[in-house]
């Protein structure tokens, strides 16, 4: 190794920049700027602010945690992170309306680091990738706008992120961390770094593409489970058993995973699984077990209207016109990310056949919601108002409200629609 490159490699004199300041980005920076300088970086000059004020609008770091970040500064500004050595990538890597990969966050990332690399230098990505992404798609870029030589001018690695948006359990330093290099002097300096901050510990993988395929099939997987689930949900409700004391009764099994039916969204479990696909189309595979996985979990807000038009008509309500409440819009409960919902296909579903569907989830940016999908949520629902209450997303508030506060927001007769098991099977008309 040549001695600007051996030189580079010390976790002493590291100066950090984290690209990408969302759920992923901003925990990171705020972990690494409570030990060394980091610049954390995002083009949108309202989250620079915002953070600059002391605020995530995220609410994945509190504001004292915030604060604490001692060595972390803001900017949306280039230069502010030309004299950084270590450049972390934490981009979202989202899907087209075609489902296919988008990787321009990706690249538009890699040419403002590439106009600033310098010998030396290293590039770790985190953004959920199709295996070869990495090396095929970013590091070309960096070359071109640079005008350096990969594994010989600069360097780069691939540390996947695991972070679970509104779980505060799970946290970054305590979820073990996947890490990975392009030289093997690379990896372990990449291993350090993370060793830094992560308490849980690190496993460094042989190459920088068994680390990007280790964190697609991480939610590949789960996503296929809860296919199967969904599956087994559409299957029971036709024979008329109640699909959560099915489960509970395998579950007393030791080795029955414990997964639930639902609507698959956000920004992983959704998305990852056609990164996979993709890269496997591409080399001449048709993969049937992922794909068939996705097709019905994708079909399941089509699925959730459908039986809730069904519940209406039984109970001799006129479906066109109908008012219907959707309690929740996130992705998840408890958590404002609205990456990816699939809520959003129950509403479009319900309106299609002529219904009213009014949204509530105190939990959103009204303003987010509009420019995502153009939906203006209410601030209150009306009581006795509505001819469908659908539990969409258990957040806390929801659950707080018990049958009597769902109920008292319906007319003399309506459907109650519990998608979330939140209330015991006699206290609801529907359940998934």
């Amino acid at each position: 190794m040549s001695e600007v490159t051996m030189h580079s490699f010390c976790l002493d004199t590291s100066k950090l920049a984290v690209i990408g300041l969302g759920y992923v980005g901003l925990p990171l920076a705020v972990e690494f700027g409570k030990h060394r300088p980091v610049v954390g970086f995002d083009i949108n000059i309202n989250r620079i602010s915002a953070l600059k004020a002391g605020h995530d609008s995220t609410l994945e770091v509190d504001d004292d945690e915030l604060a604490s970040a001692a060595n972390l500064s803001f900017s949306n500004a280039p230069e502010d992170i030309a004299n950084c050595n270590v450049y972390i990538v934490t981009v979202p890597t989202p899907i087209d309306t075609h489902k296919r990969p988008d990787l321009t966050p990706l690249i538009m990332a890699s040419e403002t680091i590439g106009k600033v690399l310098k010998r030396g230098d290293i590039v770790i990505y985190e953004s959920t990738v199709y295996p070869g992404a990495t090396e095929e798609d970013c590091v070309p870029v960096l070359e071109a706008v640079s005008g350096l030589r990969f594994n010989e001018d600069f360097f780069a690695g691939y540390s996947p992120e695991r972070i679970n948006p509104g779980d505060k359990a799970h946290r970054l330093t305590t979820i073990t961390k996947v890490t990975s290099g392009s030289t093997p002097e690379v990896a372990e300096f990449v291993n350090g770094l993370y060793a830094s901050i992560v308490t849980a510990g690190t496993h460094k993988a042989p190459s920088i593409r068994v680390a990007e395929a280790a964190k697609v099939i991480e939610n590949t997987q789960r996503d296929l489970n809860i296919a199967l689930i969904n599956e087994l949900a559409v299957i029971f409700n036709r024979m008329g058993i109640d699909t959560e004391a099915v489960l509970e009764a395998a579950g007393t099994k030791w080795n029955f995973l414990p997964f639930r039916p639902g609507l698959v969204g956000g920004h992983c479990i959704g998305v990852d699984p056609y990164y996979l696909t993709h890269k496997a189309e591409a080399i001449g595979y048709h993969p049937q077990i992922i794909l068939a996985g996705r097709r019905l979990n994708d079909g399941m807000g089509a699925y959730v209207a459908a039986q809730l038009v069904k519940a209406l008509l039984k109970k001799r309500i006129h479906v066109q016109g109908a008012r219907v409440l959707m309690m929740g819009l996130t992705f998840k409960e408890n958590c404002p990310d609205l990456r990816n919902t699939r809520v959003i296909n129950v509403i479009t579903e319900l309106q299609d056949y002529g219904i009213e569907v009014d949204v509530f989830d105190p939990w959103v940016d009204v303003a987010e919601a509009e420019y995502e999908y153009g939906i203006t949520p209410i601030s209150q629902p009306d009581a006795n108002a509505y001819d469908g209450i659908v539990l969409a997303v258990a957040h806390q508030e929801f659950s707080e409200m018990g049958m009597a506060g769902m109920r008292s927001l319906g007319r003399k007769d309506h459907v109650l629609y519990d998608l979330k098991y939140v209330l015991p099977v006699d206290q609801s008309d529907l359940r998934l």
